[in-house]
This record gives structure tokens, sequence and C-alpha cells, in this order.
């Protein structure tokens, strides 16, 4: 597994235990007590290390290569997932997914970025950035959605909208600004639950939903460090300041009124128990849309709307 660097001491016990494990195995002596008492170091470790986590260290929790990614959820999370492709416009945008399925007995859209897990995978989802034919998607299916009365559950996972020329070309702008009234125009519920990044309008596009949620060690913001660091300071190298001035974890969003809820991770994050921490995430939504369920369309609509014209006035 991939290890941050600030997790060096901890995987460092691990390997120790591993070692002695191995020794124990072999017999002659008995290292039970020696492992078990490694292993109390290590879980201290641990959960001292992921208590007081500062927000550059969220980030590369946020980004960590082995966190469950939109394919993982929807495996363990949808029954008979029928993915749908293209936007009807320009073609198939492989970095934003979606398709009909079943959630826990329930008939709904899903739909959600994918960043990849190995190189190959990466490049072909475009490392979870898409371009405008993805946003175009998102609102045939949001419209599907709607037309059929079936709730939306979207996952975001995203560093961002991809930034390339073709992109433009093809109107990234307005393709997101369209994905972001269609969710204000939809007359179903709409969950959102940000699973790793939540890069910007990228995220926001299929983000502007009832619920809003996001993991304990994921972040959402309008930028990212690196680039707001570009801007302010000319130089990456501030990223750590950026992080900290940009207010994008969810503890930080929680308390200014942006998102609904703070789903725990597993002590050591999500890609230490990744089952778990999907099992978790759906329990939420699940609450969520039966919350939902309650109401009719055109107040869905209305309370959607309202909550985001008032978001920033209590600050």
């Amino acid at each position: 597994m991939y290890h941050l660097e600030f997790e060096k001491p901890i995987v460092e016990l691990e390997a120790k235990i591993l070692e002695l494990q191995n020794m124990d195995k072999g017999g002659g002596v008995n290292l039970k007590d020696e492992i078990a008492r490694i292993q109390q170091k290590a879980d201290r470790q641990l959960v001292q290390t992921y208590s007081k986590l500062s927000p550059e260290q969220k980030v590369q929790v946020a980004r960590h290569p082995n966190r469950p990614h939109f394919v993982d959820y929807v495996k363990r999370l949808i029954q008979d997932f029928t993915p749908l492709a293209g936007d009807r416009f320009f073609g198939e945008d492989h970095a934003l997914m979606g398709g009909l399925g079943r959630f826990r007995g329930q008939s709904c859209v899903v739909l959600g970025q994918e960043k990849g897990s190995d190189t190959e995978s990466r490049i072909r989802h475009n490392f979870g950035m898409s371009r405008p034919e993805g946003y175009r998607k998102a609102q045939r299916l949001m419209e599907l959605a709607s037309q059929f009365r079936l709730p939306i559950v979207t996952l975001v996972d995203t560093a961002g909208a991809y930034p390339g020329v073709e992109a433009e070309e093809r109107g990234q702008s307005e393709a997101i600004a369209k994905s972001i009234e269609t969710c204000m125009r939809s007359t179903v519920p709409i969950v959102s639950v940000i699973i790793g990044e939540g890069g910007s309008g990228g995220a926001i596009a299929i983000a502007s939903a009832d619920r809003v949620m996001m993991l304990e060690h994921s972040i959402y913001s309008v930028i990212s460090p690196e680039g707001c660091a570009s801007i302010l300071w000319r130089s990456a190298e501030f990223a750590k300041d950026a992080a900290r001035a940009l207010k994008l974890t969810a503890q930080d969003l929680k308390q200014l009124g942006i998102i609904d809820a703070i789903i725990e991770e597993p002590m050591g994050g999500a890609h230490r128990e990744p089952e778990r921490t999907i099992d978790v995430v759906g329990d939420y939504v699940e609450t969520a849309l039966l919350e939902l369920a309650k109401l009719d369309g055109n107040t869905l609509k209305t309370r959607r709307r309202q909550k985001y014209l008032e978001m920033g006035h209590a600050v």
C-alpha cells in the first residue's frame, strides 16, 4: 500500500510487527507479548496522528490513491448498475461516469467522477477531470431521473474540471453552469457525497444537492492549494499556507454551513478500511434519501434553491 510521509512512524511499527509475526510462525521463540506491545504502540501512534491532522495533511489523505473510488462504491452499493454513455452532442467522457441501478432496493440514478486506479485507467479516466461532454452527460442523466422520478446520488472525487484548450473550445464553463442549473431545477431528491477531492466547479457541477456530505478527511474547495498558492504567492511552495487559508476541510465547511454532515472514516483513513467506509457512506445516503422522499418535487426544488441563496449570509 502507498504510504504518506507523515505516516512513516506508523508504517515502521507495522513493518516490525509483520517481521515478528513471520518469526513467530517459525516456532522456537514466543513473540506474542512483544507483538502485542508494539501493536498497542502502533495503534496509539495512529490515533495521535489522525486526531490532529493539519489541513495540508488532510489534502494528502483526500488524494490517497488507495481511497475507495467511484467504481468501488458502485460495485458495493449499487445493484444491477447499467452505465449510460455519451452526451448526445459530442461524445463520451470517461472521467464522469453514471447510470441506472438499485440502491438498497430503490431504483436511482448514480453518477460521479472516477480517477482510475493504475496508469492505464488513470489515463483513460483523465484522472477524474471531466470535459464538457462529461457535464452534459450529467445533465442528461439528471433530466432522465426527473422524468422517471428517480432519486439522484452523486459521488464527487475530482481535482477540478479539465483545463485543456479543447475543453474550453467546447464550452467548459457553460457546461458546468448548465449542470448546476439542472441540479437546481430537479424535482427529485439529490444526495451528494464528497468522497475524496471536491475541486472547484468540477465538483459543484454535480454537488448542488439537497444534502451534501463529506467524508471526514476529504476536501472541498474553489481551487486546489497549489493553484491558490501559484496565484497569490506566485509559487506552489506555499501550498501549505493556502490549504490552511482556504478552509477546505470537512470540519471547516460544516462550521460554515456549506455542507450538511461529516461522515466519520475508520481510524487511519478510508484507504485502510475501504469496504467499511463504503458501507457507512451507504447508511448516510439511505437516511438522507428516506428523509427527502417525504417531500414533493416543488418543495424539494424551492428548498434547494433557497439553501444555496442563503449561503454566506451568516458568515
